[in-house]
């Protein structure tokens, strides 16, 4: 597969406290990557280094072989779909997933149409001109889903997509991602959802203290794991 991200060495401190500790990661073609780890170790502050809104301090970004460390997020082509929805309350389904492609300057006739494609992809076919009040919270975050994939990214984050949720809507988001998956789509997840991350993912990576201490395809990682945090945090859960 070929390499799409590539972290080097990533430093990142807040406030004097280092969160990530020169990280390395590589990231690959139509790989599902989840990232699991105790709260604070630095999973989230990954992604967003990734996708632009966190600049480490030192280190270096690579996209598709280029560096693009300086590169702010909306050059990048990725988005996330983060655990609050970030939806525009006054704008309706249809117009919250046209958004991005509007200030693209796309013309109406492809907006139109990219809007009905992915709103199908996340089973909201009909849904256009509902309010985003008027939506459950699953659906909201399947319209956030539709937005992220309606500019062509080439990777998509997920930060805890379903920890907002209640429990009966977690399925429909995660059978979304599952689709996707499925159909080949590039995505790097922070989930608690170790089920799916062993059914889903290809890729698992355990993050502690800002730095992997293990990777390994769903079936190795939790089946015999070889870190001593990873059995530990394991031990936790199952």
């Amino acid at each position: 597969m070929n390499e799409i991200v590539s972290l080097k060495d990533i430093v990142v401190d807040f406030d004097g406290e280092r969160i990530l500790d020169e990280l390395s990661l590589d990231i690959h073609d139509k790989e599902f990557v989840t990232f699991l780890g105790p709260s604070g170790c630095g999973k989230t502050t990954t992604l967003r280094v990734i996708a632009g809104f966190i600049t480490p301090k030192s280190g270096n970004v690579f996209f598709d072989g280029k560096d693009i460390a300086s590169v702010p997020p909306y050059k990048r082509q990725v988005n996330t779909v983060f655990q609050k929805y970030a939806l525009f309350p006054h704008l309706n389904v249809f117009e919250n997933v046209a958004f991005g492609l509007r200030l693209k300057k796309m013309d109406e006739e492809t907006i139109r149409r990219k809007v009905r494609d992915m709103l199908e992809v996340v089973g909201l076919k009909g849904f256009e001109r509902r309010s985003i009040g008027q939506m459950s919270g699953g659906q909201q975050q399947r319209v956030a889903i539709a937005r992220a994939l309606a500019s062509d990214p080439e990777i998509i984050y997920f930060d805890e997509p379903t920890s907002a949720l209640d429990p009966e809507m977690v399925g429909e988001v995660l059978e979304v991602m599952k689709r996707l998956a499925k159909d080949g789509m590039t995505m790097v997840v922070v989930t608690h959802e170790m089920g799916f991350a062993r059914e889903v993912g290809t890729n698992v990576v355990f993050v502690d203290k800002g730095v992997i201490v293990e990777q390994a395809p769903p079936q190795e990682f939790f089946t015999n794991p070889k870190n001593d945090r990873l059995k530990e945090f394991l031990s936790k859960v199952f």
